[in-house]
């Protein structure tokens, strides 16, 4: 069970309950960060990418993933992020304990989706879905929750060092993983023909596959021209759960990331 810990707000001094988020572990454990109670929490005034992530251990594998720091919105406008420890788990097993349903040890745990231990054939997609936990979606709020978002389903669906792109693209945030760009368009204007065309030329130019995450959707051009082009399309709703809107898109959802190397290989031209 996720632990709980009281916080109050420095601003205006409300007492809050906070319950840590729980993640999937690629190994199918769920892991969350140990949330410290001893420490009040801290205003968060200036955003940096890379201090909005937190080295989290999984205590069925050893794993260490990286997911969203713990933070909390206070009534008042003010985002406290909630402390957390680096004292081990004092309940955690020992590495070599399988995850439920598995057998083994952790190297002998069901494949990553898109891993060859997925099986072929026309049932892949469900067999590999069958393996992953559900994804836990994050509410979205702002512009940055909505990469939040895309950068969370992506790790849920196999990819792995997920990052800022090398290029920035002419409008919202891309996001880079081995063999993969992603394009998060935060804005309330359906994502238009040229913007699926821009993703998929700047991903051929790296050997990359592509998908496009969209908070208001997709104009009829631009659905057609990602079809021929076999680009992923999802829709982020409020909740945060990405939504398939093509059959790439839903291939996608179902096989998870293909295998390291072969990302870039089936796109059509």
């Amino acid at each position: 069970m996720p632990e709980s810990v009281p916080v109050r707000c420095p601003a205006c001094r409300r007492a809050h309950l906070y319950c840590a988020p729980v993640y999937p572990c690629a190994c199918g454990a769920p892991t969350a960060p140990r949330l410290d109670p001893a420490t009040e929490a801290a205003v968060s005034a200036h955003r940096a990418w890379d201090d909005e992530w937190l080295t989290v251990p999984c205590a069925v594998c050893g794993r260490r993933n990286q997911w969203p720091r713990p933070e909390l919105g206070c009534p008042c406008g003010t985002v406290l992020r909630v402390p957390v420890t680096t004292a081990p788990e004092p309940s955690a097993g020992p590495l070599t304990e399988a995850a439920p349903g598995s057998r083994g040890t952790p190297e002998q745990a069901p494949a990553a989706p898109g891993s060859r231990g997925t099986p072929a054939g026309p049932d892949a997609g469900e067999a590999a879905a069958a393996r992953r936990p559900a994804f836990q979606p994050r509410a979205i709020r702002t512009a940055r929750d909505a990469v939040t978002a895309a950068a969370l389903y992506l790790r849920w669906l196999g990819y792995r060092g997920i990052r800022r792109a090398d290029r920035r693209p002419p409008n919202g945030v891309g996001l880079a993983a081995r063999d993969l760009l992603a394009h998060v368009d935060p804005t309330v204007r359906p994502a238009a023909l040229r913007d699926v065309e821009c993703l998929w030329l700047t991903a051929m130019t790296e050997s990359a596959s592509c998908v496009y995450f969209s908070l208001a959707g997709y104009t009829d051009a631009a659905r057609t021209r990602a079809a021929s082009l076999g680009v992923p399309l999802f829709v982020l709703d409020l909740a945060g759960a990405p939504r398939p809107m093509n059959d790439p898109a839903e291939a996608l959802h179902g096989e998870g990331a293909p295998a390291p190397g072969t990302g870039a290989r089936d796109r059509r031209t």
